[in-house]
């Protein structure tokens, strides 16, 4: 059994390539119960995303967001805490850039990182109330954080239309250029994809996640109170700040991914009639990466690449928007269900096993 374990952690990346290749699999055989055609299927959906400069871009832009939202998901559960509320706490980004962006004018340099933190603070302050009130109540922070999510939703929409509605229109007035944060020669180079910086700010802030959880003494309480709230207690900590502080980091990158979308992708803001769902996808790119900083990186790569690589399979082979969520749905499954695919490997990896028994 130890030899088969150690043969199990260095085929740590064969797990996840055999996982998705499970997952294409079962997807192809779903495509040709439907009668379409597999191989044309994925060829479409490589083609859509490596074919231009432009689809490259777009890829990347829709990957963004999702780094963002499994960065604040992977965050919260690691310091033993469950934040469903990531939708709300988006959204509540959105709303804090789209505010400043709008109603003032000032000089770049102040303006741009001005609608930045606000829009972060926005969404940290939502995801605190979350923490508050688990931890002065003993609130389940599941339940509020989805209660949350509705209220963010629905204020957000009161604030758009209230006071920064265009008029006539069902979206917010443009947010001044000077709060832009477009990459211009960038946006050139990817033939006018949506480039931003957000994709290098989301960049930082997975190794921001990883030193702040692991180098410094205030990530290690972090983590103490999420593993053993009475011990973290014995030991002097304040769980209950702990708590409330975790889930404001938490909400503080779920912010920053709304943040982006507006002053990055679409210089204003809508009245939604419903959520974007940034914030539930975040949930599956957190699960899908074991909740560490490369694996949340590597799931928003593989889910926002599905995502978008998924509209070439409608259009190049005419599969459905049904059959395409079931081919992203059972490559999301293998790859969340590790022990599932360790198990079809059993056989070979006993096989290999046994012959470095042999060799020994």
């Amino acid at each position: 059994m130890k030899t088969l374990n150690k043969v199990f952690n260095k085929s740590s990346i064969l797990v996840p390539g055999v996982a998705i290749l499970l997952g294409l699999i079962v997807g192809a055989i779903a495509m040709l119960a439907g009668g379409y055609n597999p191989i044309v299927a994925y060829y479409s959906l490589l083609d859509k995303l490596f074919s231009s400069p432009y689809n490259i871009g777009e890829a990347i832009r829709a990957i963004t967001p999702l780094i963002f939202t499994g960065i604040a998901v992977a965050f919260a559960f690691r310091t033993g805490l469950f934040n469903i509320g990531v939708e709300g706490q988006f959204i509540m980004g959105m709303t804090g850039a789209t505010l400043v962006g709008v109603t003032l004018d000032l000089p770049w340099y102040i303006h741009a990182p001005l609608a930045v933190i606000t829009g972060a603070v926005f969404g940290g302050v939502w995801a605190a109330i979350a923490g508050f009130l688990k931890a002065t109540r003993g609130v389940n922070e599941v339940i509020s954080s989805i209660m949350l999510n509705w209220i963010a939703l629905f204020l957000s929409n009161y604030i758009v239309a209230t006071f920064l509605v265009e008029k006539g229109q069902q979206k917010s007035r443009p947010v001044h250029e000077s709060a832009l944060l477009t990459i211009d020669w960038l946006i050139e180079l990817m033939d006018k994809a949506r480039m931003h910086w957000g994709t290098f700010i989301a960049i930082i802030c997975i190794v921001v996640f990883y030193v702040l959880l692991w180098r410094t003494k205030q990530g290690y309480e972090l983590r103490a109170v999420g593993h053993n709230p009475d011990a973290a207690l014995y030991a002097g900590m304040n769980v209950n700040r702990t708590i409330v502080k975790s889930m404001f980091i938490s909400g503080l990158f779920a912010g920053l991914g709304g943040v982006f979308e507006i002053l990055g992708v679409f210089g204003y803001q809508t009245v939604m009639a419903a959520s974007w769902g940034y914030g539930f996808d975040g949930i599956a790119v957190a699960l899908l990466g074991g909740n560490t900083p490369v694996g949340v990186l590597l799931g928003a790569i593989l889910f926002g690449g599905l995502n978008y690589g998924s509209t070439g399979m409608s259009f190049g082979a005419g599969v459905p928007s049904e059959v395409v969520r079931i081919v992203i749905g059972s490559v999301i499954f293998f790859v969340a269900s590790h022990g599932l695919v360790k198990w079809f490997l059993k056989p070979f990896l006993n096989k290999r096993a046994s012959k470095r028994k042999e060799a020994v």
